[in-house]
């Protein structure tokens, strides 16, 4: 005859599978993050609104990020802050921000419309004139170029500092939707 488990081991168990379960999904798959500052607005909004994302920790497992993706990275200055910015040239590209307009290799960026339709400022040490963009490592830009401290300031992000893709928001309830 089987011994039957009392309510406590079984709630104990519960508990213990379910921690187990998020702190593996939390680090391998997604993570939420609220938005703490302007730099992607009007994609993302920080105060008063303060939406909140989910992050896709596993896509780039499979590819690395394209020009166009809004990624979560740790900070190439801070490492222990993380930042949200738009991938914008990839490595062995030349990027020049011109004419308030991003050119690739010489081309105007006319694709993905997310970054053709910004109007950027060309300031900063990296962000004035060409800029050849080393090898694993990616060159990023916020949306909101006139209050963003991104690659035209510091550089490079090297693919290994970033975190993820962000996919979703998830609140404010009334900007729920896919990030663009």
């Amino acid at each position: 005859m089987k011994k039957r488990k009392s309510i406590f081991r079984e709630y104990v168990e519960t508990i213990i599978i379910a921690v187990v379960l998020a702190l593996f999904i939390r680090t391998f798959i997604v993570q939420s993050f609220k938005i703490p500052s302007d730099s992607m607005v009007p994609t993302l909004l920080s105060k008063p609104i303060n939406d909140r994302i989910m992050v896709n920790k596993f896509i780039y497992k499979f590819h690395p990020p394209k020009r166009g993706d809004v990624v979560v990275f740790r900070s190439p200055l801070e490492p222990k802050k993380n930042f949200i910015k738009r991938v914008v040239a990839l490595g062995g590209e030349e990027v020049e921000i011109k004419n308030a307009s991003i050119y690739i290799d010489r081309m105007k960026l006319n694709e993905p419309e997310e970054i053709a339709n910004i109007y950027y400022y060309s300031s900063g040490p990296y962000g004035s004139g060409k800029v050849d963009v080393p090898l694993g490592e990616i060159y990023v830009l916020g949306d909101n170029s006139a209050n963003s401290q991104d690659s035209r300031y510091w550089g490079f992000v090297p693919l290994e500092n970033v975190a993820g893709k962000a996919m979703f928001i998830f609140w404010p309830p009334y900007r729920m939707g896919k990030v663009r």
